[in-house]
Parts: structure tokens; sequence; C-alpha cells
């Protein structure tokens, strides 16, 4: 553990909380960068809207959802409209703050009078949805489903899903929500650290029982109820990648910004939470992506007031060990090539609270309150273990640092022979997903080509902004200015939308077009060149011509370097 980073290069830094935690240069990274602005709440719910406008159907897995405080006029007017065409309509809203989390300032309306016109939203804005009042309940209890995903590469996309995942439970019988029951949080919000709070949650050694369950305990009791248990995975695995693809084009504006084509940087990978609830026909919904997951294995149990000791809990062990240890079998560097016992694989952890992020490698050292002795203990372990490639469960670790250095490998049959280093842990616990299924999703993936034009016509290396000579230059390269649509009315263009977006507060720290303006920017182009179109086949239009022309000015380019 290196609090203050680390100068000499390691294979593999664990960041604590995002990917600036240490400068690092080289080696793989388990953060990206932006990961943690591109999954608030308001930046998603932005890149589902533009997914939602080009494939409604695909993209019905996520509530509708309206931007504090600069969409509170258009939502109280969209909810008038719903409610005069439809009076048997009583919807309920959830308001959640945009940087938020662990379920600090949510709350339920049920008109969009109530919302709390307080300074608090202007300095603090914050996504308000429809609430679903309809969940599936298991016990009579509400409950949502924390999935595990690992994003291992970005260019090439790679997604894997873990096959086990955690249930989390409400502690009060659900009713749907009125004007009574809207401030029952027990009931209502299924955040693990708010129940923890109630005298009703249930901490279990079982992983079937209690307020914390394991995803497949519950597919095993709707499969015993005749329910399609592999449509269910099915529609998770397609909701999970849409999501992904919807927050791509985002990512590789942070990730070009921090690490520049042809410089040298780290590659990057992250293990994100997908927080999914279904519906009851078991639809599922995402609820939202948490960039930094909590990978404790322990719950606090008080033993006397104020004193409090840290518990094992065998639901997050048997969920998170999987996760980590595969995680990084994943990502190990030597995979490829590793043609002798000694894989040189380090881990820096620059987290001065210690193991807020990383607990679950290791259980015993949990009673010792020596920040520095546990380190010493994790990282004799981790290096011990992936040098030798066999470790069938983390429990089974010797107690002492001693027996970690007297161990020799010869004398670990698991680790001899050709099975290879790997012979002795279980099969992996994560499920590549994409590339695996590319053919069904490939579509989708029309604002990823269009980020590709605007990084291509940033210039300057390093932004995150497109300037109006840069948007000047597209339009000038893909030929779409003309007798109808002159240079001035594209400089019109740039500085409308561009200004829209600047008031709305979006990154202040440089000035000009952010993504998703040069997205909106490019849907109306596409609009006014392919007028008869649906949104999404005038924006693959848009794409084709654009691409061709600057593949033929890039052929000319080529050809001129020759001559």
């Amino acid at each position: 553990q290196f609090p203050f980073g680390r100068r000499l290069p390691c294979d593999i830094y664990w960041h604590g909380v995002s990917f600036h935690d240490n400068n690092i240069f080289s080696g793989q990274v388990n953060k990206f960068p932006g990961m943690m602005e591109t999954v608030r709440k308001i930046t998603l719910s932005r890149a589902m809207r533009t997914m939602q406008d080009l494939f409604p159907l695909e993209y019905n897995f996520y509530p509708r959802s309206w931007i504090l405080p600069e969409e509170l006029p258009l939502f109280v007017a969209e909810v008038r409209v719903m409610k005069d065409s439809d009076p048997s309509w009583k919807p309920t809203f959830i308001v959640k703050p945009d940087g938020g989390c662990q379920g600090d300032g949510i709350y339920l309306i049920k008109d969009p009078s109530d919302i709390r016109l307080t300074g608090s939203i202007q300095s603090r804005p914050a996504v308000v949805q429809e609430y679903i009042c309809k969940p599936l309940l298991m016990d009579k209890l509400k409950f949502d489903i924390r999935l595990y995903v690992l994003l291992k590469s970005l260019e090439p996309l790679e997604i894997y899903i873990a096959k086990d995942g955690l249930s989390r439970f409400c502690t009060e019988p659900y009713q749907e929500p009125t004007l009574k029951n809207l401030h029952q949080v027990f009931m209502h919000l299924t955040n693990y650290s708010l129940n923890i709070h109630s005298e009703n949650f249930i901490h279990s050694d079982s992983v079937n029982t209690g307020s914390k369950r394991t995803f497949s305990s519950i597919l095993c009791r709707l499969s015993s109820r005749g329910a399609d248990v592999k449509k269910l995975w099915s529609d998770i695995i397609s909701l999970v990648i849409k999501t992904i693809i919807a927050l791509t084009p985002e990512l590789k504006v942070y990730y070009q910004s921090d690490i520049p084509a042809g410089k040298p940087g780290p590659t990057c990978f992250q293990i994100l939470g997908f927080d999914i609830l279904l519906m009851k026909n078991l639809k599922p919904m995402l609820l939202e992506v948490n960039a930094n997951p909590s990978m404790r294995i322990e719950h606090e149990q008080e033993l006397s007031p104020g004193v409090f000791e840290n518990v094992p809990s065998p639901v997050d062990e048997e969920v998170k060990v999987a996760v980590i240890r595969d995680t990084l079998r994943l990502v190990d560097p030597q995979k490829k090539k590793r043609k002798d016992a000694q894989a040189n694989i380090c881990l820096c952890l620059p987290c001065p609270k210690g193991f807020t992020e990383f607990p679950c490698l290791y259980r015993e050292g949990m009673k010792d309150k020596q920040h520095k002795h546990h380190s010493l203990k994790l990282s004799l372990k981790l290096k011990f273990y992936l040098k030798l490639g066999s470790c069938p469960s983390l429990e089974h670790v010797p107690e002492s640092s001693e027996s970690l250095l007297d161990a020799v490998p010869a004398e670990r049959p698991e680790a001899a022979g050709p099975r290879g280093p790997e012979a002795g842990l279980p099969s992996l616990c994560l499920k590549q997903v994409f590339p695996k299924y590319a053919k069904q999703f490939g579509s989708l993936r029309l604002v990823d080509r269009v980020a590709a034009l605007f990084i291509r016509f940033l210039g300057v290396k390093g932004t995150t902004k497109l300037g109006p000579t840069g948007f000047r230059t597209f339009i000038r390269n893909c030929k779409l200015s003309n007798s109808n649509f002159s240079m001035a009315a594209v400089d019109i263009l740039y500085i409308d939308i561009t200004r829209r977006w600047n008031s709305m507060g979006i990154d202040h720290k440089e000035s000009g077009m952010c993504l998703q303006a040069f997205v909106e920017a490019f849907f109306c182009l596409a609009q006014k060149k392919y007028k008869s179109l649906p949104l999404h086949e005038q924006v693959a239009s848009l794409l084709e011509f654009c691409e061709g022309h600057l593949a033929a000015l890039d052929e000319k380019r080529l050809l001129w370097g020759w001559g």
C-alpha cells in the first residue's frame, strides 16, 4: 500500500477512488479517467436520453427522467399534459441528487409542486424520475440487484459480467406509494446503507436469507415458481451492454484527454456496480451505475454502546472475492507469456484510509488496527498467490506472513506439471458478453462514431472541448456547407448550442463545445440533410457521408505524402 504514490513502475495499480489517485505512465490501472463523471446521475441520464431518442424501444429499461433545475418547467409541463390525456394516471416520482450516494438526499413526490425548491437544488442539481410502483417482491419486500461488471477495455470494447450478484432488501413490507407512506425509506429505498439502520435488518450467515442475499438464490426461487430465468439473464445482459454502449463515447473523450494516442501511458480496466430493479413482470430496469462499488466483506456490529466490531459477511464474501480474484486473472499481464513461475505482479493501493476499497482479499487481518501490518500481509499474499497461480480459496490463506515466505511452489501439486498455473483455481465467475454478442448490438454504436469525429477535430491533445475553428474544419472537411447552409449559419449553430450547454453548468474549466453539444449539433445537421428518415437512420446516413469524405481526404493526404 502506497498512500503517497509509488515511483517504481508496477504492472497493476489498484486505486481507491479514481484514475487520478496517482500519476502513472505504464502498466494497468483499475480506473478509467472520467468514469466518476460519466456515471453521475445527470450525465448518465443525458447519455440514456440520447440513446432513447435514437432507439426508443431498445432503451426502454431506463425510467423517464428530467434534470433539475434546468428542466423543471419542462417536467411540470409534460406531467400536466400526461395527466390531462389520462386522468387515471397517478404517478409517483423519485428525486435523486446528482452527486449523492448511499441514499443521501433521495425523496419521493406525487406532484411536481412537491419538489423542494430551496437553495440546495441550485447548488446541488438532481435528477427526477418516474418511480417504479410495481416492483417484483420477495417475502413481501422490495429489493434491488447489485451486479458487478468488468469493463476490461474501451478500445476494443470488452465487457464481462459476474455470474452472481447481491440482492439488497428493504426492511418494511412494500405498499404502493401514497401520501401517507412516501417518507418511509425502509419501505421504498433499497440502499443497504439506509436499511442497515432499521431494527428489522437481518444479518444472515446464509446466502439465501436475510436482508442481503445472493442474486443466484433469488433466481432459484423464481425458477421454482416457473419463471423463465434464462430470458431474465438475457435481458440483464442486454441492459448492461446497451448501458456501456451509451457511456463509451464520453469515456473515450476523457481517455484521449488523459492518455493521448501515441504517448506512453497505462491501459485501464474497471469494476462497475450496476443497480437493477426487477418489475413485477420480471423486466429489469436500470437504477444507476456505481463507479466505486463497495468491496467490503464485513459489517460493523455494535457490541456495546459506541463499541463496534467487524463481523464477516458470508454473502459479500461469496460474491466479491470471486469478482476481485477473477478480475486480476483476466488482466494478469503475464498470462500470455508466462513461461516461468515468477509473475512479477504488484498492486499499488494509494488509499490512505486503509482497506475501504480492497478488504476482501483477506479476512483475518481485519482485527488488527495497524494499517502498515495490513499492507504487509496483503502485499505478501497477493505477490505469493499471483506468482504461484494457485489460490483455491482466499479463506485458506495461511495465518502468518512467515508461512508465506517459507512456502515453496514445488510443494504445491496444483502449481506443478502441465496443468498450468491456474489449475487449482475455480472457473471464472466473470462471463464475457462483449465482443461475444457484438453482432446483436453493433448497430447501436452510432454515438461512438460521432464521438470519433469529435475527437478527430479537437486539434489540441489533452482537451475535451471543440473550439469554433475545429467545428468549422469539421464542416469543411465533411463538405456539409452549401448554398442553403452557409459558414455564417455554421457559426450561429455552434454559438447557440455551445452557449446553451455552457449555461447548464457543464464543466467551465475550458471553453468550447462539449461532446453532448456536438452530438446535438450533429443530430441537427442530420435532420436537415435527411428530412424524411427516422432519427437513427438520419444519423447513420450522415455518419456514412462524413466518414466517406474523410476517408477520401486521408487517402489524398497519403498520396501527397508519397509524392
